[in-house]
């Protein structure tokens, strides 16, 4: 079913609804500068409805709230905690057509819908740094005197994809290894915003950050300087989703912003408004700049049974070799 024809039969079905489509998001999805903003003017204007966005940290929210969330659709999981959330049985099949994603790797999850994604990197100041690391080893164990911001994996979703990255490639050998990169690394930040003010203010060389983050630099401020390492081993793939809550008293609404999300017109928000690649908008159709990026050659993707499985031993092997 196409999505010109499934969102206006529902869009018909669900005008009558005079409550807001309640969706849990992120505090960046919502702010004036993430996408929210530009995504509910487009939806509202399509469905004559409201979006009224609770915003937080989405899934203690839900596990908090259970069956009394007031929640239609929630939006901004990705694929390393959505075990936790589909065990809860709050949430919904989408029923929707997958063909539309243009995703690096096949998606079949009929519940946890892909709105955007990257791949996690370490990005870096070009003028300043003009022998970046080709390797995750390279990296640790690179005599240059580099100074690193990363995000602390129990509280940041990049902070956790790293340590699951690491995992990945280092195997058995992880904490070792992160013994190592620790002397290089001068702060953990809770979240990403702060680290990543850390590296725009010049005070570390390099940031835990996404491959798609010098697209922001490129288009916002006509700002080249700022580049992602590509390493051999490959890259982390991150990907964000929605979901649509069993519960929801506005299934149809809850059903159309789910079909919206497939759509050209979110899908075009996507790049410049949330610096990500889109999840359903063919590469040709991507702007300019995100089509001249550095581009891994291998996606790192663990599903959420293989990260659920990790998470606990990399965060602990993490821990240790950073209070030595």
């Amino acid at each position: 079913m196409k999505y010109g024809f499934t969102l206006a039969a529902l869009v018909a079905a669900s005008a009558a609804h005079a409550d807001p489509l309640t969706i849990y998001a992120p505090d960046y999805f919502a702010s004036e500068w993430g996408p929210g903003p530009a995504i509910k003017a487009a939806f509202e204007a399509e469905c004559d409805c409201e979006i009224e966005y609770v915003t937080g940290d989405v899934l203690p929210r839900i596990l908090l709230e259970g069956e009394r969330t007031k929640a239609d659709v929630v939006i901004g999981f990705n694929s390393d905690v959505t075990k936790k959330a589909r065990e809860t049985g709050l949430f919904a099949p989408h029923g929707l057509d997958l063909s539309p994603l243009t995703l690096p790797l096949e998606w079949t999850d009929d519940t946890f819908l892909p709105f955007n994604w990257s791949y996690t990197a370490f990005v870096y100041d070009n003028t300043k740094i003009k022998n970046p690391p080709a390797s995750f080893h390279d990296l640790v164990n690179s005599t240059e005197d580099w100074s690193i911001a990363i995000q602390d994996p129990r509280t940041s979703i990049s902070g956790l994809a790293l340590v699951l990255w690491g995992k990945e490639v280092f195997g058995d050998d992880a904490e070792a290894e992160w013994a190592k990169l620790a002397p290089k690394v001068t702060t953990v930040t809770k979240g990403w915003s702060e680290a990543y003010g850390l590296f725009t203010d010049g005070e570390v060389d390099m940031v835990l950050s996404y491959t798609t983050s010098p697209a922001y630099h490129i288009i916002a401020e006509e700002d080249e300087t700022k580049s992602a390492a590509l390493f051999d081993e490959g890259h982390y793939f991150m990907v964000e989703l929605a979901a649509k809550l069993k519960g929801t008293d506005q299934p149809e609404l809850a059903d159309a912003f789910m079909a919206f999300i497939l759509s050209p017109t979110f899908q075009n928000i996507i790049p410049t408004a949330n610096w990500s690649y889109p999840a359903a908008l063919p590469r040709d159709q991507w702007p300019e700049a995100f089509s001249e990026l550095n581009y891994p050659e291998k996606a790192i993707f663990l599903d959420e049974n293989e990260a659920d499985a990790l998470r606990d031993k990399a965060i602990a092997e993490w821990r240790t070799a950073f209070s030595q």
